[in-house]
């Protein structure tokens, strides 16, 4: 396990998108293609921008690339305006060359009986493509990676979760107040990020001071579902100064 600490949230964003666009580069003169998993909300924004500006002016090619976004809530259909797709369409997706065929996010807008077909087929699409490169991630304020609430286990794979209150509270400002936020999403699962070759944990900001210290420093398990990270063998986390606030000084 690694941290890197930087000034500001830019510098950590840079530095994150400078090494996918290295691995993609790396491949593309291998002659295989990348796969990335990607993640949503305000945290890897940044990482985004910088990726669409290198396309742009660096000729960065994502035309080899393919990509599995790590989860979506119940019940909006792509074009909602706070579905996940449409966060990606509208940040990533719309302003690079990423074939629309390699394109997968999972869909929230199914009847309850597809949802566990649609989840083994996100698995076997994700082990077809070779698995997954670099996962970008985030940490929500309770510890949950990706929808992976408190009390997720090690072993599980994408699958229907019920979100908890506070992640319901967190999200309310997407949507029309809490009343109106999703109660349900569907996600990758612990073991699904886990088996991904790298990972990349951004956090930033004052308010996740608490939970980085807390998924680097408590004791691995599903109370803190953060925590399975440590486990991986090539996983940094990526901080700006104010989260990395209360670490322990050996930490970084």
């Amino acid at each position: 396990m690694k941290t890197n600490v930087t000034s500001h949230q830019d510098d950590a964003a840079r530095v994150v998108a400078r090494e996918i666009a290295g691995l993609i580069r790396a491949h593309d003169a291998a002659g295989r293609g990348t796969v990335l998993g990607l993640a949503t909300g305000q945290t890897p924004i940044g990482v985004y921008a910088e990726l669409v500006r290198m396309h742009r002016a660096e000729g960065l090619d994502f035309a080899n690339v393919v990509t599995f976004n790590l989860d979506e809530y119940v019940g909006l259909g792509a074009g909602h305006p706070a579905s996940f797709r449409r966060f990606m369409d509208e940040r990533f997706f719309e302003h690079v060359n990423v074939p629309s065929g390699s394109i997968h996010v999972l869909d929230g807008d199914l009847a309850a009986v597809d949802v566990p077909a649609s989840c083994a087929d996100y698995e076997a699409a994700i082990a077809a493509a070779g698995g997954i490169d670099l996962q970008l991630l985030g940490i929500g304020r309770n510890g949950h990676v990706a929808f992976n609430e408190p009390g997720t286990g090690r072993d599980s794979r994408t699958r229907l979760v019920e979100l908890a209150p506070g992640t319901r509270a967190d999200a309310a400002r997407f949507f029309e107040g809490q009343g109106a936020t999703p109660h349900h999403a569907i996600t990758m699962g612990i073991a699904t990020v886990l088996a991904a070759r790298r990972l990349r944990v951004l956090a930033f900001g004052a308010h996740k001071s608490s939970i980085v210290r807390r998924a680097l420093v408590d004791p691995v398990g599903p109370d803190v579902p953060a925590t399975f990270l440590r486990e991986h063998r090539d996983v940094t986390f990526c901080l700006d100064e104010a989260a990395a606030g209360e670490l322990p000084q050996e930490t970084h």
